[in-house]
């Protein structure tokens, strides 16, 4: 399988979502499912104050993970999607859903968790890269950062253990892993940005 060479387009999941609404079935799957509960139950802590969501779509794991946020900004690359989200989510007023492109498209704001859900690895090497200095400005001391990605064959322009390998490598810098896991479909991995030491007088 070639994989594509650069970053895939916002038009690349527009396209997807017009031949179907939940082309990845997020909503019926029981893949799906059991990565979203995973992932839930690796989150270091129960709650986050604000917490950042890359490739929302329909929002279905929005919605779980809205319940452990006091604030939670949620990003997709599609109007229809994000607004099959927002409905999803309309109880939920401490959520926000904004159209945005990683990395180019950035919320301002600072973050004690980002979540990174089968995302990175549509992105290729130099992207990548750019990716991690977007979540090296908005994570907050201490902060967290969940990595969720397949393992199958894709023609993503990444595999998945490339693009959470990248990442981790690329953030060693300012995040430390906390806890990693893999089944035979995917790989979880949980990162921390170190807190500052404050000197004694």
């Amino acid at each position: 399988m070639t994989r594509h060479p650069t970053s895939l387009s916002p038009a690349y999941f527009a396209g997807l979502y017009a031949d179907d609404p939940d082309p990845w079935r997020f909503a019926t799957s029981d893949y799906e499912r059991a990565k979203y509960a995973a992932t839930l139950a690796a989150l270091p802590r129960p709650r986050y104050a604000s917490a950042l969501e890359v490739g929302c779509s329909i929002g279905v794991l929005t919605r779980q993970l809205g319940s452990r946020c006091g604030a939670l900004t949620a990003l997709d690359v599609v109007s229809s999607v994000l607004e099959r989200a927002r409905v999803a989510c309309a109880d939920q007023t401490q959520i926000r859903f904004l159209q945005a492109a990683v990395p180019g498209d950035w919320p301002d704001g600072r973050y004690d968790l980002i979540l990174l859900s089968e995302i990175a690895y549509y992105l290729d090497r130099a992207d990548l890269a750019r990716l991690v200095a977007c979540v090296e400005t908005a994570l907050l001391p201490g902060g967290d950062i969940v990595l969720v990605h397949y393992l199958g064959e894709t023609d993503y322009p990444l595999s998945g253990d490339a693009a959470a390998d990248g990442f981790i490598q690329g953030s060693a810098g300012f995040a430390e892993i906390l806890a990693q896991s893999r089944t035979a479909e995917y790989r979880l991995d949980v990162l921390r940005r170190a807190v500052p030491e404050v000197a004694v007088a």
